[in-house]
């Protein structure tokens, strides 16, 4: 996969057509998305958000789980410890939430852009909202406590509405009387 073809190709913020691309697989690339949300290329972190924002752009989740940089003429698998994307700030547009990721992604908190719970490798249960081609974001720390603030309870569920849908956040512990 050449850098310099990607960049000329698309920039940082378009999404290209990715579900209409089936290139054959080229192999593995020696790249890993931490849990953090940093990206890191054969041991050494991208520091080049531009470079980040690009690849993100290019990847997709698979229905077999596993994560793909594709291009019209290639595709190469990548390890990711959670999930791809972060979600690092979130804006009120009325009764709704435009969430924005680390590399740009701006969706509103809807139907089709629905917080739900999964696991985390170290088997917390944590908020996770779907992005686009498969891939899901999980909340900064200081986006999750700042919705946690502004949070209601419904039952043993913590959240926020948006998009006429209820977005849970978490769940509290059952206390024994």
């Amino acid at each position: 996969m050449k850098l310099d073809t990607l960049f000329q190709q698309f920039d940082g913020q378009t999404i290209p057509p990715l579900e209409q691309w089936d290139p054959p697989s080229c192999g593995d690339m020696d790249l890993v998305i931490m849990a953090n949300g940093d990206w890191v290329h054969e041991g050494t972190p991208i520091r080049r958000p531009a470079l980040v924002s690009l690849l993100s752009r290019v990847l997709r989740r698979e229905a077999d789980g596993d994560y793909f940089l594709v291009t019209p003429g290639e595709k190469l698998r990548i390890r990711v410890e959670d999930l791809p994307l972060l979600v690092t700030d979130a804006d009120p547009v009325g009764a709704d939430w435009l969430a924005t990721t680390a590399c740009g992604d701006r969706v509103v908190l809807d139907g089709s852009h629905r917080l739900s719970l999964s696991l985390t490798p170290g088997g917390e249960s944590l908020p996770a909202l779907p992005i686009r081609h498969g891939l899901q974001a999980r909340l900064h720390r200081n986006l999750f406590y700042r919705w946690v603030e502004t949070a209601e309870q419904d039952g043993d569920e913590i959240g926020l509405w948006s998009g006429g849908i209820w977005h849970c956040l978490g769940r509290t512990d059952d206390v024994a009387p």
